[in-house]
């Protein structure tokens, strides 16, 4: 069937008044010297509020917020925004969203759509966002190859006109750092797999480097989901491949802390020893992690500098990438897909393996229930949805079945599905982020390069085993967009125009807190994260801290927070780096008051011995039902403190052993 037109939910009154907030977010601002009419451009000349309109009729945000945001508009027009001068509508935003926590929430949601558009939405003629130049952003920086120069090398199995149905040996649901490897190994060792992923198959051909079509068609949810609390934006990738798709290809091996706590707590045996070096070490040698292709960027070396200059830990990271292949020129994209192919993730490695060997791959299908019969694994079943809107049942039969989802999705499916016992969905860790710029005196490039090559590990464990890591960041104008606090129109155009000399430096923690996958009404998945540990907000903090000193260190002219009350450090103004550390520390932290990010999502079906804590064996075997495993960071006992790829990849080469040999 086709897809129905899209439904008007806005009044008259109502779009008009989100014109208006849409173009007081992104303004018409009056200088001397405007050469690409960056300045003079508002929000609506770019579509900015037809586009969010069409998004708040898409059905994509739930009825309920909807509605809220109807009434929200309406609230603004009462108060005489829609006639105000700029000044005034800025006043009117800023007394909403310091007086009443709804409209903040409504209000955050509508300003990070702005931005994500006006600095990312391309133009139908050009295929660039007039905007990029202002900010130094180069765009897309080489023609993707023709599929005939780059053909899509796995076969996919396709509903045709009726309901599809398998069987297999092994079906595995989700395809990235963990589903994937499970069925390369699998499928090498002779098991019949079938691979069912949510998301499409793209591959270089279709890699055309824009920030929004990768959110549609590379990342979960659009790239926009966030925990309930709207405190933490959730991004990972949905697509043949996923995360290790659109990842930044940092290669860390886990924490010998961290496997010493996992095997004696938690009982995975082998993992402090030569036993789990075996599969990282195999791991590693599949992926091609190597440091010849980790040159440092503008944001990269300033780590470095910063790190020789306050004398703390400094490297440069390993990464998943095939040197004859990689382009130091278009790296710096790859978060939307890598034009070169250097990137080694599943869909060059281990889903090619799996298809060699005679896997079937079906996409574009959401798995929703797991099939238990007597107690064990009977299969999945699930829908396929395609581009054009039609829908056909998909159902595989398969003794065993690997649940890798990622830790935001397999949780809800062993929930849908009613196994898992008490633990499913709890212990959710997401390692929150975020980022601190800095405005230096020459260009930085952050688009050039890999996003990540260099870090510091220097406050890892600053107690009991949980710190944070300080790292870099993807150039995406969009995402930068929504994280640059807001005060007027004018400001954040000026912070953004200052883009080619800005460095972003991003710390990430070691999640002692956690939270909790719940399912609604219809099956959805709600991701709830109190950000409430006193050692987590203690160590978020201490690298908030850190950044700040660390880009002061680096001869940063200026600092910049994501608060949403704009914090800022000027070197010449006279304020000792301490001085506003100590204001930065001071900040508040709670929803809506600072950008705050998590790309790593683990914990929600945790492995262990404890059948009350933990949802799988030792080994990702279900507690409760035989034949149903955990193959993807989901498992992990508790948050690696490191980027997880590596580390959820090594415990699938594990688990696909303990299936062989199961």
């Amino acid at each position: 069937m086709s897809s129905t037109p899209v439904e008007v939910v806005l009044s008259e009154l109502q779009q008009a008044t989100l014109r208006q907030l849409v173009d007081t977010f992104a303004p018409e601002v009056a200088v001397d010297d405007d050469p690409t009419g960056f300045w003079a451009r508002k929000g609506s000349d770019l579509g900015v509020d037809a586009a969010i309109a069409q998004q708040l009729s898409s059905g994509a945000i739930p009825e309920d917020q909807v509605d809220g945001l109807r009434q929200l508009l309406d609230a603004l027009s009462a108060q005489g925004f829609d006639a105000a001068p700029q000044e005034v509508r800025e006043a009117i935003l800023h007394g909403f969203m310091d007086s009443d926590p709804a409209a903040l929430g409504g209000l955050s949601g509508l300003r990070a759509l702005t931005f994500l558009l006006f600095y990312a939405i391309p133009d139908p003629a050009t295929g660039r966002n007039p905007n990029w130049e202002a900010i130094g952003y180069p765009g897309p920086r080489a023609q993707p190859p023709s599929a005939q120069e780059a053909p899509k090398t796995i076969p996919i199995t396709r509903p045709a006109t009726a309901d599809l149905t398998l069987t297999a040996d092994v079906v595995v649901v989700g395809s990235g750092a963990g589903g994937g490897v499970i069925a390369g190994q699998l499928a090498g060792a002779g098991k019949d797999v079938v691979v069912l992923e949510a998301g499409g198959y793209y591959n270089e051909a279709d890699f055309n480097q824009l920030e929004l079509w990768a959110y549609q068609n590379l990342y979960r949810a659009g790239g926009l989901a966030q925990t309930a609390e709207g405190q933490i934006a959730l991004m990972t990738g949905a697509n043949l491949g996923g995360g290790t798709t659109v990842n930044w290809t940092n290669c860390l091996r886990t924490y010998d802390w961290v496997r010493a706590e996992w095997e004696q707590v938690h009982g995975l045996e082998g993992l402090a020893g030569p036993e789990y070096d075996r599969h990282l070490d195999a791991v590693s040698a599949r992926i091609g992690v190597t440091d010849a292709c980790s040159d440092a960027n503008g944001p990269n070396q300033r780590v470095l500098d910063a790190a020789a200059q306050l004398g703390i830990d400094g490297r440069t990271i390993t990464r998943n990438a095939d040197p004859d292949k990689y382009d130091a020129d278009l790296a710096g994209l790859m978060g939307f897909g890598d034009v070169t192919g250097a990137k080694l993730g599943t869909l060059k490695t281990y889903l090619q393996d799996a298809a060699d060997a005679g896997a079937r791959f079906v996409v574009d299908t959401r798995v929703e229930q797991v099939l238990v019969e007597n107690g064990r694994a009977a299969g999945v079943e699930g829908t396929y949805l395609d581009a054009e809107g039609n829908a056909a049942r998909v159902v595989v039969r398969a003794p065993t079945v690997v649940v890798a989802a990622g830790a935001l999705d397999t949780p809800a499916l062993l929930l849908r599905s009613g196994i898992g016992g008490p633990a499913a969905g709890d212990y959710l860790r997401l390692h929150p982020a975020t980022a601190v710029i800095g405005i230096y005196d020459a260009p930085q490039q952050a688009w050039w390069g890999a996003p990540q090559s260099a870090l510091s590990m220097e406050y890892a464990d600053l107690q009991d085993g949980y710190g944070y890591l300080v790292e870099t960041s993807h150039a995406s104008p969009g995402v930068t967009g929504t994280s640059v606090p807001w005060e007027s129109g004018r400001q954040h155009k000026a912070d953004m125009a200052r883009g080619p000399i800005s460095s972003a430096m991003v710390f990430l923690i070691r999640d002692r807190g956690h939270g909790r996958v719940t399912v609604d009404a219809a099956g959805n998945p709600v991701h709830t994260y109190p950000f409430s540990d006193g050692v987590d907000l203690a160590n978020f903090r201490h690298g908030l801290r850190t950044m700040a000193l660390m880009h002061d260190a680096a001869g940063a002219q200026e600092v910049l927070t994501l608060h949403r009350k704009r914090l800022h450090w000027v070197r010449s103004g006279g304020e000792a780096i301490e001085d506003y550390a100590a204001r930065v520390v001071a900040a508040p932290l709670s929803p809506f008051e600072h950008a705050t990010f998590s790309l790593h999502h683990m914990g929600s079906a945790r492995m262990g011995k404890d059948r009350k804590t933990s949802v799988a064996g030792p080994f990702g075997e279900l507690h409760d039902v035989g034949g149903v495993w955990i193959g993807d960071a989901s498992a992990f006992p508790t948050a690696s403190g490191t980027n997880p790829m590596l580390t959820t990849m090594a415990l699938a080469h594990r688990t696909a052993e303990a299936i062989g040999a199961s």
